[in-house]
């Protein structure tokens, strides 16, 4: 059975064709500055990489472009051999405890949760719309985010508001990264010597957007992220946990009037761009360290954050029995491992320098005698969706396991 995992951004589309319920990947690829003249679209398939630049001004032509590419190298022979399309969506709320099918008024309502995530679900909602119109007969679902976290203690998810506001308009944590952190944990309960189920483990998300969640006894603890994708750590662009009194202060003094504005700069041009003035990439801001200043603070503050959750986390959960880095950031930046796991070492954990240089790859980097066992796991959030996705597209009729 042909799944398709779909996981959407503003201007990017990222996807992959999986065969289930074997788990093989059967092609992949993404449009990455969509709405550009210049767009770059790139297919991997058996062994072979296409990437070129074209003309995608709109979500509706982007989506036609890859079925039609699939079609062209005869991957498949018509949009229906694709059975279902799982999304990834960023924020349920308390609507989504799970992954669900996407009916008209589960549509309605990701799109009502906009609130909740600004720059994701309307987006995504779109794509499922699209993809419903191009290929009719398929199963949409819905693959939230949020879902990882939803049941988090009361205490961890509450913030200190009025009770009656949180009743009324449901402002809580959320978190977000769920559906990776959530393919963390299961490999981390596969890979590690007598699994997670008694363990407290730390998962750190480290990508463009970054969050680090708590796992206790194999079930989410805690996350960094809040209310929206912009709480937490500090991010490539996005400012994570600020005093909340910055916001009046700098709108008067930048003469800003709309609320939206500040909250675009702070997710758009804080974090470590905003420090370091170079990039949002960390391979650039680490390039940069020897000679530039603002780029070494921006590094310094990197780990300091990421370090300062970490140690909540472990006197939360009563002491820490495994770390795992994943994302972007996390699976290539032997350096900020590096500086991360040092903080550490009075805890007894042992880096393995060797190891720690591997990029990109499942592999344990603290030696065997350490007290804390640290790991980089590749993310694998298309799996996750592929996998949900199959739970429910298995389920029609002429389909069997």
């Amino acid at each position: 059975m042909k799944i398709m995992a779909i996981n959407a951004g503003s201007s990017t589309l990222k996807w992959k064709l999986f065969e289930m319920p074997e788990k093989t990947t059967i092609a992949s690829g993404m449009i990455d500055r969509l709405g550009s003249p210049k767009a770059v679209f790139k297919l991997k398939y058996n062994g072979k990489k296409i990437e070129h630049e074209e003309a995608i001004k709109s979500n509706d032509i982007a989506v036609l472009s890859i079925l039609d590419a699939l079609k062209d190298m005869n991957i498949i022979d018509r949009f229906e051999d694709i059975v279902a399309f799982g999304h990834r969506v960023v924020a349920g709320g308390e609507e989504f405890k799970k992954s669900e099918i996407v009916t008209e008024e589960n549509l309605q309502k990701i799109e009502d949760l906009a609130e909740y995530a600004p720059l994701h679900n309307k987006v995504e909602a779109y794509y499922i719309n699209v993809f419903k119109k191009l290929v009719p007969k398929a199963i949409q679902v819905a693959v939230f985010d949020t879902s990882f976290f939803v049941d988090i203690p009361e205490e961890n998810y509450m913030y200190s508001i009025d009770m009656d506001d949180y009743k009324k308009y449901h402002a809580r944590r959320y978190g977000a990264h769920g559906t990776s952190h959530r393919y963390i944990a299961q490999r981390l309960d596969k890979i590690v010597d007598g699994g997670i189920q008694d363990k407290n483990v730390i998962v750190l998300h480290l990508g463009s957007g970054a969050s680090i969640s708590a796992i206790k006894n194999g079930k989410a603890y805690d996350i960094s992220m809040g209310f929206t994708p912009l709480a937490g750590i500090m991010m490539s662009s996005r400012s994570g946990d600020i005093d909340f009194s910055i916001l009046p202060y700098l709108m008067r003094k930048l003469g800003l009037t709309d609320i939206n504005d500040m909250i675009d700069i702070l997710n758009k041009k804080s974090g470590l761009l905003g420090i370091s003035g170079v990039s949002p990439d960390m391979r650039d801001i680490e390039a940069a360290e020897d000679t530039n200043q603002r780029a070494k603070l921006a590094l310094e503050m990197y780990r300091n954050r990421i370090i300062k959750f970490m140690g909540s986390y472990i006197a939360e959960m009563g002491g820490l029995d495994v770390i795992a880095f994943t994302a972007g950031v996390g699976e290539n930046s032997a350096e900020v491992r590096e500086d991360i796991l040092s903080g550490f070492e009075f805890m007894g954990l042992k880096i393995d320098p060797e190891n720690n240089q591997v990029r990109g790859k499942e592999i344990k980097i603290t030696t065997d005698d350490s007290k804390i066992a640290a790991y980089t796991i590749p993310t694998n959030e298309e799996l996750m969706i592929a996998q949900d996705t199959y739970g429910f597209a298995k389920l029609l009729d002429g389909y069997r396991n």
